[in-house]
C-alpha cells in the first residue's frame, strides 16, 4: 500500500509504506469523544511504516483497556491523526478518516461494542468484540 492522507489544514501529511496490520472500527468512549463521533475507524499499522512531515501535539489519555494512549493531532486545526498504546510498542493506531482517499478502507473488526451508541448499526462481515474491563 501507498496510501497518503494528512489533516485538515495539510500541516501534517503522511505516507504510508506499507499494508496495515487491521482495520477497526473502535467504538470506546474515549474514540467517540476525540472523534466527535459515534465511533472511529482505524488503521493499525507499524508506526515504523509511516512517514510524517509536520510536527503534531499529543495528549496522553488512559484508555478505557488501562493502557496509556498517546493521542496525536494537528496542533493548527485540531484534526486526530493517530494514536500509539503503551501495551502495544511499536504499534499505531492511524485515523481512517485522514487518508485522501478513505474509501479503499475495509474495516474486518469493531470493538467495544458494549460502548457502541444504540442507533449504530454497522453493514458488512465484520468479527464484534464487546470488550470491557
Amino acid at each position: 500500500m501507498s496510501a497518503t492522507g494528512g489533516c485538515l489544514c495539510g500541516k501534517i501529511r503522511y505516507t504510508l509504506k506499507a499494508e496495515p496490520a487491521l482495520t477497526v472500527v473502535c467504538h470506546c468512549t474515549h474514540c467517540q469523544k476525540a472523534s466527535g463521533s459515534a465511533f472511529s475507524t482505524n488503521l493499525v499499522i507499524q508506526r515504523a511504516d509511516i512517514d510524517f512531515t509536520g510536527d503534531m501535539a499529543s495528549y496522553d489519555d488512559t484508555a478505557d483497556s488501562g493502557n496509556t494512549l498517546k493521542r496525536s493531532f494537528c496542533p493548527k486545526c485540531g484534526a486526530s491523526i493517530m494514536s500509539e498504546s503503551s501495551g502495544r510498542p511499536g504499534s499505531a493506531v492511524l485515523k481512517a478518516g485522514t487518508l485522501d482517499d478513505p474509501s479503499v478502507v475495509k474495516p474486518t473488526m469493531q470493538i467495544w461494542t458494549r460502548s457502541a451508541q444504540p442507533w449504530v448499526k454497522l453493514e458488512g462481515e465484520m468479527k464484534s468484540m464487546e470488550m470491557g474491563r
